[in-house]
């Protein structure tokens, strides 16, 4: 007998980009049957009034094992998480993969190696205002095919964080990724927000290098009036054939840690920055807006906590994530309980509810598609992204009519909140989202290139 049976449900198939209501059939963590007539197992989930899509796959997030940003990824109906971006990613991959598989965890974790924490400090370039000499970028080529050989699934960048760093170290780490098949996200360099530099330096990387590039959450880093004309560049050069795609999320004001280059006063200085655009997100002063006081205090006693601001225009946010070479992603990271930037508890209801039933951008399955398949084929997940035979019984349920983020700034509301609408997620076949909640399983599995 099958293991659980899903009766009733829409199916979006995002091959077709249509939907059809049938019944699926799980046994031993996979899609075993596909069924017009309604199938008997251990377990019956009665579907009906619900759309069924393949679990959504975060392209970019910063979960790395932390359970509470796993449980808040598979709340809003993510199943598979790619972490390690921005450039920051464990320093050991092997030995992360192996603690995650013992331990277990609530989603698949596919990993990045990250060029400034692994790859850059342990060549011994740990001064992010200077380049890597020539010894210490053959020591990250060594290190990065080490990682990559290990399963990475490619190396990530955070180019802002590491202002110092040489064309030819991303040259060299980006030669090496497309030799092994693999991605470069990146975390665009930006001296200024008024800076286009940062997208010339990639299109040079992908021209001489012919690696794949994606571009990180594209309106977090030009939400200051450049999203179109950021857009027509790519464009462009994506005309020309570059092998060019982006992630982004639901909202424009971003976060990041005080202790980065970002928040030095300098880079503050120099982009004109006002300190009523800042809020703190974690912390003894979360949710407080800064002040200069404030932050002379911070950077001297609580160096490590997370700051929001907040710029850009709401309609960057839609006119980006329109666009057919785009997907979805969170930015979420690991937070206390009631912390953090809502981002981490809301992004694909919000996608799903203004970008589908509010606004009418996208058609649901073009949506799902965007959240799904096409992540999926970006990073090679073969076995994910789709409902057919003999794929992975990673599925989230919801009903479209009310699907909807409940998540907020910590100034306004609780980041962490529950989204609405997502009654039931599996993770290799397994319950792990019922009713809305989490039920406490780990059947989430390491995804190794």
């Amino acid at each position: 007998m099958l293991t659980t049976a899903i009766n009733h449900g829409v199916i979006v198939d995002v091959l077709t980009k249509t939907r059809h209501q049938r019944n699926i059939g799980i046994q031993e963590g996979k899609i075993v049957q596909i069924s017009d007539r309604p199938l008997e197992a251990e377990s019956v989930i009665d579907a009906n009034g619900l759309t069924v899509s393949p679990g959504f796959i975060d392209v970019h997030s910063h979960v790395d094992g932390d359970n509470y940003a796993g449980i808040l990824s598979v709340c809003q109906g993510i199943t598979t998480t790619v972490g390690g971006n921005c450039g920051c990613s464990p320093v050991d991959l092997n030995a992360f993969f192996r603690e995650q598989e013992e331990i277990g965890f609530p989603i698949h974790q596919a990993m990045l190696i990250g060029h400034q924490t692994s790859l850059r400090e342990r060549a011994g370039a740990v001064d992010r205002y200077r380049p890597a000499t020539k010894e210490q970028v053959e020591k990250m080529g060594i290190l990065a095919e080490k990682a990559l050989q290990d399963g990475a699934c490619g190396v990530s960048f955070g180019l802002d964080y590491v202002p110092g760093s040489s064309l030819d170290e991303v040259m060299e780490l980006a030669r090496i990724c497309e030799r092994y098949g693999r991605i470069c996200p990146v975390h665009t360099r930006l001296l200024t927000d008024k800076d286009m530099y940062s997208l010339y330096e990639l299109f040079q990387v992908a021209r001489e290098t012919k690696v794949d590039i994606l571009i990180s959450h594209f309106v977090y880093q030009y939400c200051n009036g450049l999203v179109q004309e950021g857009l027509r560049m790519v464009e462009k050069v994506r005309r020309e054939g570059l092998r060019i795609q982006m992630d982004s999320g639901m909202y424009t004001n971003w976060t990041t840690y005080f202790d980065t280059a970002t928040f030095d006063l300098a880079n503050i200085q120099n982009n004109h920055w006002h300190w009523e655009q800042m809020v703190v997100a974690t912390g003894k002063y979360k949710g407080q807006i800064m002040s200069e006081e404030l932050y002379h205090h911070m950077k001297k006693e609580y160096p490590k906590e997370a700051i929001i601001f907040f710029e850009g225009e709401e309609q960057e946010v839609y006119d980006c994530l329109v666009k057919p070479y785009v997907m979805p992603s969170t930015d979420i990271g690991a937070y206390a309980k009631g912390e953090g930037h809502p981002q981490i508890a809301g992004t694909f209801p919000k996608y799903l509810k203004e970008m589908v039933r509010e606004r009418k951008l996208l058609s649901l399955e073009e949506a799902v598609y965007k959240a799904t398949w096409m992540p999926a084929q970006v990073f090679g997940f073969a076995q994910k992204g789709e409902i057919s035979v003999g794929k992975d019984a990673d599925l989230t349920l919801f009903d479209a009519e009310k699907i909807c983020d409940k998540a907020d700034y910590p100034h306004r509301g609780a980041p962490d909140a529950r989204p609405e609408g997502i009654p039931y997620v599996f993770v290799d076949g397994v319950l792990t989202v019922k009713n809305g909640e989490y039920t406490g399983a780990c059947s989430g599995k390491i995804i190794k290139k």
